[in-house]
């Protein structure tokens, strides 16, 4: 009998991320996060660690008291540079870089007080610092002075998780490390993102798109400017999406991610290399198969994202997505020959190469919150961090079992099934599908706080990745749009029915939830069957029209999700939209919404809750003010443990 006991909510301030490994030149310390959710303070706080390949040696460099990350190591070893919400005399929360000596010290503010860092890359010769914030328009910021009315001239006006833009884009600073004013490099109405100093000092490379109307495109290019003078140039061809810029060592070549395939639903990310002119543009892996992002979903790490990575020039690494795990690959730039490093199971994040042939990287997996592991040249993955082993020993967890159903017309839905871990009454146990968000996303073997609570409570969970989802290649990602609902509304229900055939399950107590996608798709099967008997709609879309031109991203999307505009095709509209089959809701619902997402737009949530309420059905809105899209993974911790409690609260009172 064991002695461990279930998950709570509260572990949501046990576990700790840990992420974001970065290694020195001479490849023996490394600098990594661990983060933290806050329960008193509200917040996050992340502190930076080094370790020592070499001893095993553990310190910390900052005490973890703010939001400190991105640590990245100078070139020539000297420093290392982080981003911070730390700041001095004020109290406002934008993040500016610091810098401190790499045997420790007190850190120094680098950039300005009101700069609001989003990323940033060192110089080779460790003199200065390339970072990229967003700053507002001089026409329209003396427009705006004295009034706090906006005139908004550009359908990008705001974006999830950042609220109203005000006229404010995204441009490339470069600052001494002496100290300072930054000078601008960049300029003008466009965004400029994702920064990579070349080797010779001269150039640093980025991702935007300065055509006109790139407001109203999906277009994305790799551009390079030169030092000092500014002068911009673009790399890749203006005929796809491209992103994540990496100079070769010799920095005669570009790689980036990306794909020409911008016109249709679920394009698989690929690795691009060119020359640094742009000439031989081509992608490396078009014909492998598989994504290189790390397309997981999940309700507990988000590792940092890396750009391709370059061992010598002849090779680059990158995360894969396949089949719900997330590993490391190798890719031989001419060749194209594909080289997975990592094992089947599990998901990996941010790698860093060493120098003798191996990697850090941070790794979690259904029943691990993560740690930080070395992966030798011969291939043994081992862990280098014990953050998380003491609430592993404490907690007791199901392992999720692989699961496949088919579909009516014969396409195989994998997925999993979680078995309770807490009590269960005589009738067996009530079933909850959970769908996920995207819908060019995947479920992945990965920590789901939320999935293990369900269980804990004595609840089975069912998860799967329908047609649409990423991870399982080209044709099974492109048959989803644009008959979103009804193409993979028979691949949930097969995939309940083949986690029936289990034994110990209630097949009359089926429970559904899901967000973003996983809310449309809620909100499409109860229009569509009784057989749920409780269901809990999250950061929903119900109706395709009022989306459209309401949330941040859909008017430039539409085409690719749906095949048209509105004018252009009203009928598909309400077709696919979940509103039109309102009347036939009858499943007790939960409807959950942040008041600032506007990836889904509250009136979403609203139009859906007044309908039904209207029907005389049964159903609440909770709204959560202060929230993003992204209330489950990165909202205020004290909202994320009340969202929980409604989750909790609605199966217990309607299952």
């Amino acid at each position: 009998m064991t002695s461990k006991r279930l998950m709570e909510i509260d572990d949501l301030f046990r576990m700790r991320i840990v992420d974001d490994p970065c290694v020195d030149p001479s490849g023996r310390l490394v600098a990594f996060t661990v983060t933290r959710l806050d329960r008193d303070g509200n917040t996050y706080r992340s502190q930076i660690w080094q370790l020592d390949l070499q001893s095993g040696d553990l310190v910390a460099l900052t005490a973890g008291e703010h939001r400190d990350g991105n640590p990245r190591w100078s070139p020539d070893g000297r420093w290392l540079a982080f981003t911070s919400n730390r700041r001095e005399n004020d109290e406002r929360k934008a993040n500016r870089i610091w810098i401190m000596p790499a045997g420790g010290g007190e850190p120094r503010p680098l950039t300005p007080a009101d700069s609001a860092v989003e990323g940033f890359d060192w110089s080779p010769d460790s003199r200065q610092v390339a970072y990229v914030a967003p700053v507002h328009d001089p026409e329209a910021a003396a427009e705006a002075e004295g009034t706090d009315v906006m005139v908004i001239r550009t359908p990008r006006f705001r974006f999830d998780g950042m609220g109203f833009l005000r006229d404010r884009y995204r441009q490339i600073f470069v600052i001494d490390i002496d100290g300072g004013e930054p000078h601008q490099v960049t300029s003008g109405r466009f965004d400029h993102t994702q920064i990579a100093w070349s080797p010779n000092g001269f150039e640093i490379a980025f991702a935007s798109n300065r055509e006109v109307d790139w407001e109203l495109s999906n277009v994305r290019d790799i551009y390079v400017v030169r030092l000092p003078g500014g002068q911009i140039r673009r790399v890749t061809d203006g005929q796809g999406s491209w992103g994540r810029p990496a100079w070769s060592p010799s920095g005669d070549h570009l790689a980036c991610f990306g794909t020409r395939r911008i016109d249709i639903s679920g394009a698989r990310t690929e690795i691009f290399v060119c020359d640094s002119t742009g000439d031989g543009l081509r992608s490396i892996t078009a014909d492998i198969d598989c994504d290189f992002h790390d397309a997981a979903i999940a309700d507990w790490a988000g590792y940092q994202s890396r750009p391709p990575i370059w061992l010598g020039e002849k090779s680059i690494a990158a995360v894969i997505s396949e089949r719900g795990a997330v590993r490391l690959a190798r890719v031989g730039v001419e060749s194209g020959e594909l080289e997975v490093l990592t094992p089947e199971r599990g998901r990996v994040g941010a790698p860093a190469a060493l120098p003798d042939g191996g990697f850090v990287l941070a790794r979690n997996d259904f029943v691990d919150p993560g740690e930080l592991y070395h992966l030798s040249p011969g291939g043994e993955l081992k862990a280098v961090t014990t953050f998380n082993e003491g609430w592993r020993a404490e907690v007791e967890l199901a392992e999720p079992e692989p699961l496949s159903a088919t579909s009516p017309d014969g396409e195989e839905i994998h997925g999993w099934f979680l078995p309770p871990t807490g009590p269960v009454g005589d009738g067996g146990a009530p079933l909850l599908l959970e769908i996920h968000g995207g819908p060019f996303g995947m479920y992945a073997e990965t920590m789901m706080h939320e999935f293990h609570l369900l269980s804990a409570q004595g609840y089975a969970v069912a998860f799967c990745n329908p047609r649409g989802s990423a991870g399982y290649g080209d044709r099974f990602a492109q048959i989803l749009a644009p008959e979103m609902g009804e193409n993979d509304f028979p691949d949930f229900m097969a995939f309940v029915d083949a986690a029936l055939d289990r034994d110990g399950l209630d097949a009359s107590r089926l429970g559904v939830l899901g967000g973003s996608y996983g809310g449309f798709m809620t909100n499409w099967i109860i229009g569509h069957t009784d057989r749920f008997k409780a269901a809990v709609t999250m950061r929903c879309i119900s109706d395709w029209f009022s989306t459209w031109g309401t949330d941040d991203i859909f008017f430039a999307d539409c085409n690719v999700t749906l095949g048209a505009t509105p004018w252009e095709n009203p009928e598909i509209y309400l077709r696919l939209s979940p509103i039109t089959y309102v009347e036939q809701m009858t499943t007790p619902l939960l409807i959950v919404h942040s008041e600032e997402d506007y990836r889904c737009p509250i009136g979403q949530a609203e139009q859906l809750f007044t309908s039904l309420k209207a029907l005389g059905r049964t159903t609440e809105l909770v709204r959560f003010p202060d929230e993003s899209h992204g209330l489950s993974r990165t909202g205020q911790p004290k909202h994320r443990v009340e969202r929980l409690e409604h989750i909790l609260r609605w199966f217990e009172t309607h299952l």
